[in-house]
């Protein structure tokens, strides 16, 4: 089975559209550039707090992924626990997919 949230990540990385690690991604969302943070499942909620602070403070949407970073980081070709995306077009279509996984609702939200 292909997995579409993932293979919609490589894309987005290849694209040059995703912003890999917490710093970066602070960054992203400083230079109001991020459209959508994203978090692996089992990205440390200490690492992840700097990062969601700075994306509420910015009005940013944030969503923990049903995936692992080691699904994650094999999808984008790089470790990652977390990742700004940069594009609203790549942005919107993963905010679809990951209400569609979850059966309409989204849960995933942080």
């Amino acid at each position: 089975m292909t997995d579409r949230i993932l293979s919609l990540l490589g894309i987005c990385r290849r694209a040059g559209k995703l912003i890999i690690g917490a710093d970066p991604s602070i960054d992203s969302i400083q230079k109001n550039k991020a459209k959508l943070i994203i978090f692996a499942s089992d990205f440390s909620k200490s690492s992840a707090n700097p990062v969601l602070a700075s994306a509420h403070e910015n009005g940013i949407t944030t969503l923990t992924l049903d995936r692992n970073k080691d699904e994650v980081s094999f999808a984008v070709g790089k470790l990652c626990g977390v990742a700004a995306i940069e594009d609203k077009g790549f942005a919107d279509k993963l905010k679809m997919l990951v209400e569609n996984e979850l059966g309409g609702e989204l849960y995933g939200k942080v």
